[in-house]
């Protein structure tokens, strides 16, 4: 998937690679009539919440809902995004019913769900859709033939050795220009192909053995594929060498070098730039190479591989992009090796949930406009726009009192606040499909037409104005972000519903659940990676120099107390990796907290269900992170994933905040309190 740096910014910089929370249909059902919106069932009595507060508030959930054996885990975000799913079915299933007028966006949605749910036709068809696609291989003779080659690919959605696209220019947030960006490669990381303890060789060796039953599946001999096989993972081997890890990513300035495209010739002169470019039919004024290091070691590289080896790897990358879209054979095996080797599951997806998730990804906006009219009315909208005020407002002047802030930083900081852009539900415009033609019996042609039309639109943004009314998630998505190029923080329809938001529900709870999100995505203006874009979205310095060590100090806490932890036997916690999700979830949490109390004071405290009010806050944080998971699941996250291990998000969250051990009654040498000098604060 082609994904430009500063979509990556705002990925990394939401709440969670997951979706969201607590209830099916039959828990939200049930919601309105639990006395403090609390599942009184969930709470584990067995455990002391001073022990482990993870485990009293969600041990009994965890006991009674293992997971399903099509997913890695289940947790609140899975059910809840489970009950936005039915919502989507039905709209889909009634779409593709309805013989809507061509053209219409109706159409699109009901043709393109049909389409996928049509496995017959699938199977039917093979990779002959395809063919086009293995047409533009198959033309390479020269090295020369490459570049156009790789253009055409990536025009179709198929990634092949690195990136091309628009966004923000950093150090002018206002304009879009062109990038190139280190390839996303076939297993998830580069840390995959380079690490040689025992579970990392077994996976490359999973892998290759992959690679090769899907040219077999091609129609290559076994000792054909096999080496093509090879040759794939030689090539990726030694992409993922020159890349720059994740880790290293999360420095704004490693991967910002803009430059003219005269001096991308230069920096990687043996790819043709000049063809590359009048292919992708673009005209940069200039480029942000994202890792100059690694597109020099890729021009070295490139010019020893023969365009035999270029097309086999080709090859490979079409099939890979579309293998679980082509006929059951080829999306068994794909699932084999990324759903049961990698992420420990037993049984795929039923079929409508993966195309429901399908059209959502393709025609989010089209689809998503009708899920708001639903289930989001304008008056949700208006009373989630005013929570998120109160507890910007809190933040505003918390910032105001941080003692490790000067007063000059702390007024930047607090008009950066004022900046924020905010987005709530669903878009201002709904994006135009108009010039996107929909089938209702070719599903994988409606995929390549659908990257088409979506790279296209993508290209045309190149040295364009940015579009700060555009979003990076679709209306029924369950989960938020904040983009610092835009300096917005944004929160789709899709978590803004019960359990997370209820206008109905106890006050506590909802601050420690919808509220706790909005701080969290407040704060990450502010977090390792924010805090280096200004008011409006541009990288640079605008802290006191003295400041910025504070901050460091304070950062440094946080990854050296999740260097510490470990989620599964022989796996650890990167704290470098997840420090900005931590930070924004400590930092989140507190003001949260700090909000609640500003409502709490001007309204009745009432015990609910035995439980104070501020105990019902930190309930409602604990229950957000309730899950289960696969412990191949767990070592995938802890290579891949920017955020800590779900119960590490509550329990070493908590255990910085001597409010929670008030609200509790914890105290030294009780596992959830941690000594005054060893606690991570921000906020």
């Amino acid at each position: 998937m082609r994904i430009t740096y500063s979509t990556a910014l705002r990925l990394t910089a939401a709440l969670s690679l997951g979706v969201f929370l607590f209830a099916s249909g039959a828990v939200r059902a049930d919601v309105a009539k639990l006395t403090s919106g609390i599942d009184l069932k969930a709470l584990d009595h067995t455990c002391a919440p001073c022990a482990d507060f993870y485990q009293f508030a969600n041990g009994g959930w965890i006991k009674n809902n293992p997971i399903p054996a099509a997913y890695p885990a289940w947790g609140s975000f899975n059910i809840l995004q489970q009950h936005n799913q039915d919502v989507l079915h039905t709209i889909l299933e009634n779409a593709a019913k309805a013989n809507a007028p061509t053209g219409s966006n109706e159409q699109k949605i009901g043709d393109y769900y049909a389409s996928c749910m049509n496995t017959a036709a699938i199977n039917a068809a093979g990779t002959t859709p395809l063919d086009p696609l293995f047409k533009i291989v198959d033309g390479i003779t020269a090295q020369s033939d490459v570049a156009p080659a790789i253009a055409q690919l990536q025009f179709a959605g198929v990634d092949s050795f690195f990136g091309f696209g628009a966004n923000a220019d950093f150090k002018n947030s206002t304009q879009n220009i062109a990038g190139v960006d280190q390839p996303g490669l076939g297993l998830p990381d580069r840390d995959y192909y380079l690490n040689s303890d025992p579970k990392s060789k077994a996976l490359q060796t999973a892998y290759v053995a992959h690679v090769a039953k899907m040219f077999t599946l091609l129609g290559d001999d076994a000792t054909k594929s096999a080496d093509e096989a090879q040759t794939v993972m030689t090539i990726e081997t030694t992409l993922a060498k020159d890349s720059l890890s994740r880790v290293e990513r999360r420095d704004p300035n490693a991967i910002y070098h803009k430059m003219p495209v005269a001096d991308v010739k230069t920096l990687a002169p043996s790819f043709d730039w000049d063809a590359y470019l009048s292919a992708t039919g673009t005209h940069p004024n200039a480029i942000n190479v994202a890792e100059p290091t690694y597109f020099k070691a890729f021009s070295t590289q490139f010019a020893t591989w023969s365009p035999q080896q270029i097309k086999t790897l080709l090859r490979w990358d079409i099939v890979h992009a579309f293998a679980s879209s082509l006929p059951k054979t080829f999306d068994d095996e794909n699932f084999s090796f990324y759903g049961k080797t990698l992420q420990g599951t037993t049984a795929q997806l039923d079929r409508w949930k993966r195309c429901v998730a399908a059209t959502d990804r393709t025609l989010g906006e089209a689809l998503g406009k009708v899920y708001v009219e639903q289930v989001f009315p304008p008056s949700a909208k208006a009373k989630a726009l005013e929570l998120v005020k109160y507890v910007k407002a809190t933040l505003r002047d918390d910032m105001g009192t941080v003692d490790w802030m000067s007063a000059t930083t702390s007024s930047r900081a607090m008009a950066k606040l004022d900046a924020f852009l905010l987005k709530i539900g669903y878009p201002n415009t709904w994006r135009d499909y108009s010039k996107l033609d929909v089938a209702r019996d070719a599903y994988v042609a409606n995929e390549i037409a659908s990257a088409q039309f979506e790279t296209k639109r993508d290209y045309s943004h190149i040295d364009k104005p940015v579009d700060r009314g555009e979003w990076g998630m679709t209306p029924p998505t369950v989960n938020a972000y904040y983009n610092p190029t835009v300096n917005e923080i944004v929160f789709p329809a899709g978590i803004l519903e019960p359990p997370f938001f209820d206008q109905h529900a106890d006050m506590a709870v909802n601050f420690g659940a919808i509220g706790a999100v909005i701080g969290h995505e407040s704060t990450h203006g502010f977090d390792d990676e924010g805090r280096q874009f200004d008011k409006v979205g541009n990288l640079q310095n605008w802290w006191n120099p003295d400041d910025v060590p504070k901050f460091n100090a304070r950062a440094q806490c946080i990854v050296d107390q999740f260097d510490a932890l470990s989620p599964e036997p022989g796996v650890k916690e990167n704290g470098k990796l997840v420090q900005g999700e931590a930070i924004a979830d400590l930092g989140g949490l507190t003001v949260a907290y700090k909000a609640f109390e500003r409502w709490q004071a001007v309204h009745p405290r009432r015990t609910i269900d035995g439980f104070t009010p501020e105990q019902r806050f930190f309930l409602g944080w604990a229950h957000v992170w309730a899950a289960n998971q696969r412990p191949e699941f767990i070592r995938l996250l802890a290579t891949t994933d920017v955020h800590p291990y779900d119960k590490f998000r509550v329990n070493a969250t908590l255990s910085n905040m001597p409010q929670f051990a008030a609200a509790w009654g914890c105290k030294l040498p009780a596992a959830m309190v941690r000594p005054p000098k060893d606690r991570c604060r921000i906020w």
